[in-house]
């Protein structure tokens, strides 16, 4: 019996659903979040950032989540104001940040995501101690994994050429 391709994109779909609603994000995040103390300056979280690649760290004061340190705190709170080298991460982090249980659903984070803007939600175990991170890329390439031949063998668009480094998209 022939399936047809109506058919195989619908059950492609209902398994990408059924997927988002019942993984756990505990299953995405990254494991080894990038943790500074409150007192590390600005330049120590932006070195650390800069060090692993990543957009944002989370801040911690005797071993509890206080704040989460980002890209867009950096533009917004840091870049063109007078004696910022000597700042504390913690004069310029969103403080008291939004976080999720390991146990939350993909799509309660994608949720939590779409509705409020984030792009890196802290995943907190239950004494408020940070374990790990989940960003917007971790749940792309949770998606690509559905569709890899889909997504991962198109061709490459000339018109805009293929970035020359992981910031070129």
């Amino acid at each position: 019996m022939n399936v047809s391709e109506f058919e195989d994109a619908y059950e492609d779909v209902a398994r990408l659903r059924g997927a988002v609603l019942e993984t756990a994000v505990s299953e995405l995040m990254a494991r080894d979040p990038c943790i500074v103390d409150a007192d590390t300056s600005v330049v120590g979280a932006v070195n650390a950032m800069n060090e692993r690649h990543i957009g944002c760290v989370l801040v911690q004061q005797d071993g509890k989540l206080v704040g989460i340190f980002t890209e867009r705190d950096l533009l917004r709170r840091v870049i063109f104001r007078e004696g910022n080298r000597s700042w504390k991460v913690s004069a310029v982090m969103t403080p008291d940040p939004e976080t999720l249980p390991p146990s939350a659903s993909v799509a309660f984070a994608l949720n939590k995501m779409s509705v409020d803007g984030y792009r890196h939600i802290p995943i907190v175990g239950g004494a408020g101690q940070p374990i790990g991170i989940l960003s917007v890329k971790d749940i792309v390439h949770f998606v690509v994994d559905f569709f890899p031949e889909a997504v991962l063998n198109l061709p490459v668009d000339p018109a805009r050429g293929i970035p020359k480094t992981e910031d070129g998209a």
